[in-house]
């Protein structure tokens, strides 16, 4: 599927809004008194940021390859 430049950087946007609060959530609950009791909170948050980077990498490469 074609995406256009304006999609992406949309996007990268709302992505980089969700890594944002993503990276927060970790920084509360990892600084809660017992943080392993939300260990699985932890985890799954790790997981996105994850997962959204390699997305916010993918789209930034889509964005460099295209003529400007």
């Amino acid at each position: 599927m074609i995406y256009s430049k304006e999609e992406l950087l949309e996007a990268k946007r709302q992505i980089d809004s969700t890594l944002h609060k993503l990276r927060e959530v970790v920084s509360t609950l990892e600084g809660k008194e017992t943080p392993t009791r939300y260990q699985s909170q932890i985890t799954l948050a790790k997981r996105r940021i994850q997962a959204f980077t390699i997305a916010m990498t993918l789209i930034e490469r889509e964005l460099e390859q295209r003529p400007r």
